[in-house]
């Protein structure tokens, strides 16, 4: 009987799957459009999987730099905005394209955890380069790469500093959100839908969720978010602030949620963050590296 009912539901779980699989926009610009000098890079991640990214070097080396993922159906020359900032402040970056996004490789799927996976590996491939300052690292996500910077940075002892622009507290909440926009009522086919994507992604949510993980973040957080956010209430990123330790909120008045050119506007704010945060360095009893 048991096989019999995941036979049947087996082409709902298909739409299920085919349902949140992001959109593949691939980047049609690149630093340059920015005056920028770059290299294109190729990242090795999970299982054989490459990543497409953009390495911007920094004018004096070894120099701190700064890791950027991109949101869900993004991509690394949506988060461009960020760059000039960073640079002239003297730090390399890395932007790059999680799996199934921009013009990295494809994958089974998609997930938070998967975003944070390939930030680890994006990380760890940046610390070994010979112009980058290994205990001078930062990683910034946006949205999905917000909770997947605030994942990472949990299970990391070496990380000087995480920047989370536009995270959600929690993703069944962010889900909920979702179906309901679709009008998909949550009993019985919603709770269904979200305890089968727990089971697909290999993760309870409560597990994953930024409102929990920051709690185990040992570096300085920076937390950025729109005043205008109407994907993510302001709300949530309060909530986030206050489970943590060392979390700082900085709001976006008139901004939406993808405020990359806004949070520009704001330069000093990231810049001023990351200054005081490397020089404190990473908070770990030893670094990995």
């Amino acid at each position: 009987m048991p096989h019999l009912r995941a036979l049947l539901l087996a082409p709902f779980h298909g739409l299920i799957r085919l349902g949140f699989r992001p959109p593949r926009v691939k980047e049609k610009g690149s630093p340059a459009d920015f005056g920028l000098a770059f290299e294109e890079v190729s990242i090795p991640a999970a299982d054989g999987k490459r990543l497409f990214g953009w390495v911007i070097p920094a004018p004096h080396r070894p120099a701190p730099a700064v890791a950027i993922l991109h949101g869900w159906g993004g991509n690394a020359e949506m988060m461009l905005p960020l760059a000039p900032s960073l640079h002239r402040a003297g730090y390399a970056v890395l932007l790059f394209d999680a799996r199934c996004h921009g013009r990295s490789d494809p994958d089974t799927f998609a997930s938070l955890p998967r975003f944070a996976e390939d930030l680890e590996h994006a990380l760890d491939w940046l610390a070994q380069q010979p112009a980058v300052d290994p205990t001078r690292l930062a990683a910034l996500g946006h949205s999905v790469g917000a909770g997947a910077a605030l994942l990472a940075a949990s299970r990391s002892q070496w990380l000087a500093a995480v920047v989370s622009v536009s995270a959600f507290a929690h993703p069944e909440s962010m889900m909920r959100r979702f179906l309901a926009s679709r009008r998909i009522p949550h009993h019985p086919l919603g709770r269904h839908i979200l305890r089968h994507v727990e089971k697909t992604i290999g993760y309870r949510f409560d597990d994953i969720a930024p409102v929990h993980t920051i709690r185990q973040v040992r570096c300085p957080v920076l937390l950025v978010h729109g005043a205008e956010d109407e994907t993510v209430p302001v709300e949530e990123a309060l909530a986030i602030r206050d489970a943590g330790k060392d979390v700082t909120l900085h709001l976006l008045p008139g901004s939406g949620h993808d405020p990359a050119g806004k949070i520009e506007e704001h330069g000093a704010v990231l810049t001023d963050f990351l200054q005081v945060a490397m020089a404190a360095g990473p908070r770990g009893e030893e670094l990995s590296r």
